[in-house]
Order: structure tokens, then C-alpha cells, then sequence
């Protein structure tokens, strides 16, 4: 494969980059001699995701290109530093000398150029590489290492006369599928190794510049740290930098085996990564930088929410206040324009959730247990609660809009954690009881953000009877107010049905998804293709009100039937 057929340009348009391109470019930041001290400036980050990362260019992905109004905008949003993945592959030879376009490393250079005359300091890496050619590495040791080393030989050459605020990351989540444990790590070793010779060796700014050296795959694993960390003391450098990734709890980050909550799981292995990071490499004096942190798949505002927006919250509320304890720098993953900063507009898709996430940076926020109280319509209304979860603030009170409702009356506050809402506050708030939400409080702390809390009238959902094919099949549903959490998929003999075969709570958007404005459940190919030909298999659906609701598919063939479950008397 030539850069010719990728991208249909002549060959007198691939060239090596020029010696000249040296002079030196300005920054706004005055940075720090020592290495903490500059990642400690650098918080808080961001990712220019799925841009110049894209595959085979820079809009391929759905995103706009960059331009400098987006690093301004991002520096008045409180950001102090960009993290600018970058794809070689398509805009380089794949035969020796993997010469890379000079126009991409224009593109690429002006860029970073924007991001630092913005006053922002930048990361910039060899990104989807590592995926792309990289893993070849175990097979292929000698041609991946020589392409490895002439890229960061032209980048570094280019990059040469940059200030200090530009850092370099040697690659993005490296893996070696091919190898075996210990060659992982002996290969990763060698493209650190390698990366930090081939810069040093390149003078100019380069001779201190920092440098940033991932584990395998960025995990934040003790035994991939300590390799790291193995790394960095033999280096004998004070400016190297070690950087991890951060994507939550895996069932709660994508909704599978039954992580549809925040729970004591999804933050006891939040609290324990970041005290790995912090006593692998902070406390002895390695700084890190989370080069990538967020949700996996959410937000997609393409897409029902995986999770819910409360428990996300929880979450980022909790990473900020992990790193700031640790002394981590975070940069968030923003894949574009469905997700956080919308490119075309420079304003945040979600404000409310960007500012929990600003919040974080240096308060805590008080949450709750959950961010709703499902109220039964077909019942009598009595009173209802929710555990506060005060993240050492003191609870101040409870408001409807601007009117504060009266303790005692409205609500009771049981050691000073369990609010119990009375009968009669939710009977006025829920108004004609209609399905769905009828009233949004405010739990208000100390200090940090006010908790919503969404006031419910629900009831037991309702399934009916469907047919289809493996294709196309959706279960009509009335969610009467309700919200679909997970859905469990079993066998008559109690095995795991689906194609998530290690647990039966299958994951959300990829096995099932909720169509709220259809009112269906819909229930994707992938999971439908994957069960068995003839046998009955019991779905149960679970709401976040707590009500679980059974139903039965069957597969023949190509066809699906489904039929509802009645409740026994």
C-alpha cells in the first residue's frame, strides 16, 4: 500500500520533511523546569478526538475540521492543555523510508501551532498507529521498529524549534495481540526505549522537551505500571512523564452484566486506580498525565443512554475529586460533536453535564442514591426516599424552582443522609399524575452543585405479543413513565442466551435498545442471530423504578416470535 492509492496524489507530492522547518514558534505558556510542575499546569485537558486521528483523514470521522476558534474557545472554557491524537498511517509511505506527506505534517503543525498561540500547552502522539501497523511489531519486529523510528524522526524534526508546552507521547494504547505477556512488555520497552532515544538525538527543543511514555493499552494496571515505571528509572530522565487511561468500572462504563449503578463496584475500582497511579508513579516523584478518561459509548446523543444521566454524573463528580487527591492530570476523550463540545458551534452539547465535570476540577458536589422517585399512579401515594450521598458537604435543603419546601412538612431528614419526601408534597407535586415526569427538585449542599431530583408517576410497563425476523424485531412496550435499565436473557436451562455469553445481563445498545418515542424495545440483530435455533428464551427487563417485567422470544429459523409473559395472580 502506497500513499499514491490512499490518498490519489501524485508522487511528487511525498516528501521528506524539511531541514528548515526548525524556526522556532511561540507559546503563551511560561512553563515550569521541573516535569510535575508542568503537568500540574496542565490540568485540566481535552482531546481533540476522532480529527486528526480520523481514518483516512481529518473529517472522515463526522467532525468539522479544527480551527484556532476552537482552541480559544476551549481556553475560555477553563482548559489548559489539548491532547491532539494524531493518524499517520494513511499520509505516510508503508515501505521504507515512511516518508510522511509534508502536507499533513503542515496540517499537523498548524494545528498545534494554534493550540499553543492560544496559550495552551499540547500533547501530540502516534495514535490509531498503534493498531493499525504497530501491533505487527511481534511478527514483523524489524520493518514496525524502522517505521516506528522514521516517524518520530520527521516529527521531531518538524517540531525541533517548538516551545516546551508541546509534548510528545510516544503512542497511543499499544497492545501486541500476537505476543505473549513477556513479549508485550519487551516490546513496549523498545518503542519507549527507541522513542526517547530518536527524540533526544534531534536536538534543538528537544533536548528537555517532556516526554510521555504509555503502559500496554494505557491500562492502568500494578503490573503494566510497574513495567512502566521499570522504563522511566532506566532512562534516567527528568523530563518523562507516564500516562495511563481511565474509562470506569467496564459493566457500569457500557452497561452489561448488570452495571446499570454507580455502585460500591464501579467506585472502589475507580479509587484503586488512581491509587495505583498515585503510588506507582506521583509519590515518587513521575508525574501523570490521563491522557484519555470518560464513559465508554456515552454520551452519544445519536443513541438512547446507556447509562443513566444520574449515576454518570456520580462518576465524573467522583474522578475529578480521585484526581485531585492523587495528583493526576486528566484530559477528558471527546469524540465530537455528539458527544461533549459541539465543533460547529463551540458550545457544549450538554451544558449541564460540562458542568458537573468543571465542577469537579476543584469541588465536590453532593449526589444521591439515585436521581429519581417513581411514583406509582395506580396506588395510593405514600411517602418516598432517597439516601444522600453527602461527599463531605452538609445538606442546606430542598427546592421546587425558586420555592424551598419546608422540613418537616415537605420532607424529613434522617441522620442527616435518608430524605424521605412525605405523602403529601408528592401529591402536590405530582399534580394530575400524569405518566412520566411531573416535577424536578433541587437537593442543594454546602458547596458544589445542586442534585436534581426527578419526581416519577409510573406503573408497571407493558409488553405485547410480537412477530419478526432476526433482522428486524421490536417488542411493543407502554413504559408508562418508566426507563428500561438492562435487559436478562436465559434459557429454559438457566444457560446465558445472547452473544454476551459470559453473563446473562446483556449489554445496552448493542444486544437490546430502548425506542422510546415508538414504544418498543428493540432488540438488535447481534443478539437475535445468536440464539439458539428452536429453544424459548426468557427475557427479563429491568426498570430503573425496580419493576421487572418477563417476556419470551423464539427462534426458527429466521423468524421471531414474542410473546408476553402474564404476571401470576
Amino acid at each position: 500500500m502506497t500513499l499514491v492509492v490512499i490518498l490519489g496524489l501524485s508522487s511528487a507530492t511525498v516528501s521528506a520533511a524539511p531541514d528548515d522547518r526548525t524556526a522556532p514558534t511561540r507559546s503563551a505558556v511560561r512553563v515550569p523546569a521541573r516535569a510535575m510542575d508542568v503537568v500540574a499546569a496542565m490540568q485540566p485537558s481535552w482531546n481533540l478526538g476522532n480529527t486528526l486521528d480520523a481514518i483516512p483523514d481529518e473529517t472522515n470521522w463526522g467532525n468539522p475540521k479544527a480551527t484556532r476558534d476552537l482552541f480559544a474557545a476551549l481556553r475560555q472554557e477553563g482548559f489548559r492543555s489539548v491532547r491532539i491524537p494524531v493518524t499517520w498511517s494513511d499520509h505516510q509511505w508503508a515501505t521504507a523510508p515512511y516518508t510522511v506527506d509534508a502536507a499533513y505534517l503542515s496540517r499537523v503543525k498548524e494545528v498545534v501551532d494554534w493550540a499553543l498561540d492560544e496559550g495552551l500547552y499540547v500533547v501530540l502522539n502516534v495514535h490509531h498507529d498503534s493498531w493499525q501497523w504497530i501491533d505487527d511489531m511481534p511478527t514483523d519486529h524489524d520493518r514496525v521498529l524502522a517505521r516506528f523510528d522514521a516517524t518520530w524522526s520527521q516529527i521531531a524534526r518538524t517540531f525541533r524549534g517548538a516551545p516546551r508546552a508541546l509534548i510528545f507521547e510516544s503512542v497511543n494504547e499499544p497492545v501486541f495481540d500476537k505476543a505473549t505477556a513477556e513479549e508485550k512488555t519487551r516490546l513496549l520497552r523498545e518503542l519507549n526505549t527507541s522513542f526517547h532515544r530518536n527524540v533526544r538525538s534531534s536536538g534543538g527543543g528537544n533536548t528537555d522537551r517532556l516526554l510521555m511514555l504509555p503502559t500496554e493499552g494505557c491500562t492502568p494496571s500494578q503490573s503494566l505500571m510497574d513495567d512502566l515505571y521499570t522504563t522511566i528509572k532506566s532512562l534516567k530522565d527528568r523530563h518523562l512523564i507516564a500516562t495511563v487511561h481511565y474509562y470506569s468500572w467496564y459493566p457500569f462504563s457500557v452497561n452489561i452484566a448488570g452495571g446499570t449503578h454507580y455502585d460500591a463496584a464501579a467506585r472502589n475500582d475507580l479509587d484503586d486506580a488512581f491509587a495505583r497511579m498515585r503510588d506507582t508513579f506521583v509519590a515518587r516523584g513521575i508525574p501523570v498525565y490521563l491522557g484519555e478518561y470518560g464513559l465508554l459509548g456515552w454520551p452519544d446523543h445519536n443513541h438512547p443512554s446507556r447509562v443513566e444521566r444520574g449515576e454518570a454524573l456520580k462518576y465524573y463528580e467522583h474522578l475529578g475529586h480521585a484526581a485531585r487527591l492523587a495528583g493526576v492530570t486528566t484530559a477528558l476523550w471527546d469524540p465530537g460533536t455528539w458527544a461533549y463540545l459541539n465543533r460547529e458551534t463551540l458550545k457544549w452539547t450538554d451544558p449541564a453535564l460540562f458542568a458537573w465535570i468543571r465542577s469537579s476540577w476543584t469541588t465536590r458536589s453532593g449526589t444521591a442514591s439515585f436521581d429519581k422517585v417513581f411514583v406509582p399512579k395506580s396506588e395510593p401515594i405514600t411517602a418516598k426516599g432517597l439516601t444522600l450521598h453527602l461527599n463531605g458537604t452538609t445538606f442546606r435543603g430542598l427546592w421546587h424552582g425558586k420555592k424551598r419546601l419546608v422540613e418537616g412538612r415537605d420532607y424529613t431528614l434522617f441522620d442527616r443522609t435518608r430524605l424521605v419526601l412525605t405523602a403529601g408534597a408528592l401529591t402536590r407535586l405530582t399534580g394530575d399524575r400524569a405518566y412520566g415526569v411531573n416535577a424536578t427538585l433541587q437537593a442543594r449542599f454546602s458547596r458544589g452543585l445542586p442534585w436534581r431530583i426527578e419526581v416519577v408517576t409510573s406503573d408497571d410497563p407493558v409488553l405485547s405479543d410480537a412477530t419478526g425476523t432476526t433482522d428486524a424485531f421490536a417488542v411493543p412496550t407502554q413504559y408508562r413513565g418508566d426507563s428500561l435499565a438492562t435487559m436478562e436473557a436465559r434459557y429454559g436451562d438457566g444457560g446465558n442466551a445472547g452473544q454476551t455469553g459470559w453473563t446473562p445481563f446483556q449489554e445496552f445498545n448493542k444486544a437490546f435498545s430502548p425506542d422510546y418515542p415508538n414504544d418498543r424495545i428493540v432488540l438488535r440483530p447481534e443478539f437475535l442471530d445468536a440464539l439458539r435455533d428452536g429453544d424459548l428464551v426468557t427475557l427479563t427487563f429491568h426498570f430503573y423504578s425496580g419493576e421487572k417485567v418477563l417476556y419470551h422470544v423464539k427462534r426458527s429459523g429466521d423468524s421471531i416470535t414474542g410473546t408476553r409473559v402474564t404476571p401470576a395472580s
